[in-house]
């Protein structure tokens, strides 16, 4: 399979790599923490203006109707510069369930998204707390075998504290005001396209491309904290030399590459499965998540040590990139989760092993 990105892809992806590395900075990020909603208003409107919101929105509805093989370029950058904001979540995640279900809702909210005048948040039962919730003009929560979609006057949510102090988690409960179910059971929903689509698909497909984002991220995350090191480890000197010349160091960073760049087919191998509909694609995204959060979980563990005590500390900045790292391991399935899928293809019978069969493309 040819995994090259078009020209105008790549175009695009150094767009906006030049505009965050600009406007996302560390301090700006340090700053937000101090606000209340933890989101920056400005920042929003110009990732709106951008066309970045909308990016995945159909264009019958207002946007650029791009899907998530598109996205997952950028959905790295935002990684790079660890971005509060709910970006990716609303380009591959929202959207794409908004366009799975269809109908009223789809028309109501993908127009206001496109706009950049509403938030659209997802959230699965099996992550416990809801990233954001208290930005969104629209909750669609799966609890159980039914979906339902809420207004932030519908739910009591009580706020959780993370380990990375850009998240914002919920604990959310619909009131009495709370409104029936989207789809329930087995129950099939007809979406535009006039195939049935149950609940048990949408928490497939929605945990598919929460995992993706995660994955596109962590890449983003491992690159930057790989340049942090290498960076300090040129300022740095210790018996009259940079650290960066001593060999234990250049092993530290090396072996981070080289998981870096082993995680980056995969993912962007499931961007590919997702957009495409593919059969495998809930083996091909976990075994993107899996890569991906290894390598900048060692890119944390390694630049850590590179920076020496420096790097436990709040004022170097390297803690907002590995601290995100951490916290996207752990949301949209661990790596259990994802070890059991992937189990569950390897065991079964007539699994296709290999590489041939990963990067093969199903017609």
């Amino acid at each position: 399979m040819d995994f090259t990105f078009t020209e105008d892809q790549l175009l695009f992806q150094n767009t906006v790599r030049d505009f965050l590395a600009g406007e996302v900075t560390p301090q700006r990020i340090r700053a937000s923490w101090e606000m209340e909603s933890g989101r920056d208003p400005a920042l929003w409107r110009q990732l709106n203006e951008l066309g970045l919101v909308g990016m995945t929105v159909p264009e019958e509805f207002g946007g650029l109707g791009m899907n998530e093989l598109d996205f997952v370029l950028i959905a790295q950058e935002c990684g790079y510069v660890a971005l509060p904001e709910p970006l990716v979540h609303t380009a591959m995640v929202a959207v794409p369930l908004l366009r799975q279900l269809g109908g009223e809702l789809a028309a109501t909210w993908l127009p206001r998204i496109a706009a950049g005048e509403s938030i659209v948040i997802v959230g699965l039962e099996q992550n416990l707390l809801v990233e954001d919730a208290h930005m969104a003009d629209l909750l669609i929560l799966q609890r159980g075998d039914s979906w339902f979609a809420f207004t932030p006057e519908q739910v009591e949510l009580r706020r959780n504290e993370s380990v990375d102090r850009s998240r914002r988690l919920f604990a959310v409960t619909p009131n009495k005001k709370g409104s029936d179910p989207l789809l329930k059971g087995s129950e099939p929903f007809f979406v535009s396209t006039a195939r049935p689509v149950g609940a048990g698909e949408l928490l497939e497909s929605t945990l598919n491309r929460g995992a993706l984002a995660c994955a596109a991220q962590a890449l983003g995350l491992a690159q930057r904290m790989v340049d942090m090191a290498v960076a300090y480890s040129c300022d740095r000197e210790q018996f009259g030399k940079p650290i960066g010349s001593f060999q234990a160091v250049k092993h530290l960073l090396a072996n981070v590459a080289v998981r870096l760049e082993f995680a980056r087919a995969p993912v962007q191998r499931a961007a590919y499965s997702v957009a495409n509909g593919e059969p495998q694609a809930s083996r091909a995204v976990s075994h993107a998540k899996l890569l991906a959060c290894e390598a900048a979980g060692l890119a944390a563990k390694n630049s850590i040590q590179v920076h020496g005590a420096m790097g436990y500390t709040w004022e170097v900045d390297l803690h907002i990139f590995m601290k995100k790292a951490w916290a996207l391991s752990n949301t949209w399935g661990d790596a259990a989760v994802h070890k059991a899928r992937i189990a569950d293809y390897i065991f079964s019978e007539g699994a296709e092993l290999g590489a041939g069969a990963t990067f093969m493309q199903i017609a």
